[in-house]
């Protein structure tokens, strides 16, 4: 299972390794777990999606656009020792003409959400797959000033701070915070690994 081609087929994503973690395909078991961990108000605060998702809704995206958007690559992250579900991640809005992505990643299992052991293995497999296999030439990631994890995260794994859009995103509370825009270029990925 993966997402179609231009001709409408399935192609499958392929299964990552990593020290920690095993990326595969996301399959039908996997879709109420990562819609729960999604629908918690301490995650959904860091989530363009602001409102509970239902299961109707996560079926429909797992059947459109996983499933079939070329556009989206997503991953169940799965911890390696016993391949048990961890979360969820992607690359997301690939633009071929300009090469680029958007990075996705979050842990649900364990109140996780972004840790120290999994998050960086599963960002660095992700990564390797973007710029070694899909040949992107940049990507990026647009996440809230309040994700103090992910940006601990995001520069650990090479990613500049690009800029910001103030107030851009508002809260459940109302409250307007800040987007940070992060990019990652293949000749910075280069010079790393």
């Amino acid at each position: 299972m993966g997402n179609a081609g231009r001709n409408g087929t399935m192609t499958s994503v392929p299964n990552l390794s990593g020290e920690y973690v095993n990326l595969r395909a996301i399959v039908p078991e996997d879709l109420e777990a990562l819609r729960c961990w999604r629908n918690r108000p301490d995650y959904r605060q860091f989530f363009r999606e602001h409102r509970d998702i239902t299961p109707t809704m996560q079926q429909n995206w797992y059947e459109k656009t996983v499933l079939k958007d070329e556009r989206v690559h997503m991953f169940a992250i799965t911890d390696q020792a016993n391949e048990r579900l961890l979360g969820a991640c992607g690359l997301c809005y690939i633009d071929e003409h300009n090469r680029s992505a958007d990075f996705s990643i979050y842990l649900g299992a364990d109140d996780l959400y972004i840790d120290q052991k999994f998050a960086p293995d599963t960002g660095k497999l992700l990564l390797r797959y973007g710029f070694e296999t899909l040949k992107l030439h940049r990507i990026w990631a647009e996440i809230y000033e309040i994700d103090s994890a992910k940006q601990a995260l995001l520069p650990s794994l090479g990613f500049v701070l690009d800029g910001r859009h103030r107030e851009a995103h508002r809260m459940e509370s109302g409250r307007y915070v800040d987007c940070l825009f992060y990019g990652l270029l293949a000749d910075d990925y280069q010079e790393k690994v």
